[in-house]
């Protein structure tokens, strides 16, 4: 999508600043013992209250309103009747739609206690992130957003998973531009037109360079298995920089 008026970026906004508010309501909420189809229905009860329709569910048929991955899953783990645990490190993927425009956003939690790397893993997995949204701008190239990120994980001696990117949002969950590469990318050449509507979603890792398939039709796992952890955000390319839609308020 791209952003044409005022009216169009109201409502990215708005529907920004639900799925944000969805996330980080279910984030407080998670706790040992919870099972993630649990977590899964407060979330699903937060967007409806707001009026937006899940959009795994609405343009995938996904089993589950909001994506929940542990441990070893590092995206598209359907939320069931698996417990979290005291150690676990979970992420959670919320899109949604309202009016027709979609946003798209992500975090991962380290549930007490965890190790040190994994507490640091966390805090540069948002680190990444915010590295490659520094690079968003009209006119610059799409390249840079993950060459910024490369340089982060290289200097902090990271992974990054290469087979999972960022893409287009807006009018639909994926759309164009797709396979927006957040790892260097010599063949990307394309560049960020003004009120270019697209994810910023770095998977950091310690050690895992891919997402394998699992034993469903929709979660994703680590190869090689490490921890590994997403965070993300739906901006709008500016000729003033980024605008990030998904923030709470």
């Amino acid at each position: 999508m791209t952003v044409s008026n005022e009216e169009e970026l109201a409502g990215l906004k708005e529907i920004g600043r639900i799925v944000a508010n969805t996330l980080e309501t279910m984030a407080a909420a998670i706790e040992p013992g919870m099972t993630t189809a649990e977590l899964d229905r407060l979330g699903r009860k937060l967007l409806e209250e707001a009026g937006a329709r899940p959009a795994p569910e609405l343009c995938y048929g996904f089993p589950g309103a909001t994506c929940i991955s542990v441990n070893e899953e590092i995206a598209h783990g359907i939320p069931a009747e698996r417990r979290i645990e005291a150690g676990d490190l979970v992420n959670i993927d919320v899109s949604a739609e309202k009016n027709g425009l979609f946003a798209d956003t992500g975090v991962s939690f380290a549930v007490p206690p965890v190790t040190k790397s994994v507490e640091r893993l966390c805090r540069d997995g948002r680190r990444a992130m915010w590295a490659g949204i520094g690079q968003v701008k009209a006119g610059k190239p799409l390249a840079g957003i993950g060459q910024a990120i490369g340089d982060f994980a290289r200097k902090n001696r990271y992974t990054l998973v290469r087979n999972l990117a960022s893409h287009g949002v807006g009018r639909s969950l994926h759309e164009e531009p797709k396979e927006l590469a957040t790892w260097p990318d010599a063949k990307e050449r394309r560049t960020m037109q003004d009120g270019l509507v697209f994810t910023v979603e770095p998977f950091l890792s310690l050690g895992a360079q891919w997402a394998t398939e699992g034993d469903d039709p929709w979660t994703l796992l680590s190869d090689p298995r490490a921890p590994t952890v997403q965070y993300e955000h739906t901006v709008v390319a500016t000729r003033n920089g980024p605008v990030v839609v998904t923030l709470p308020g």
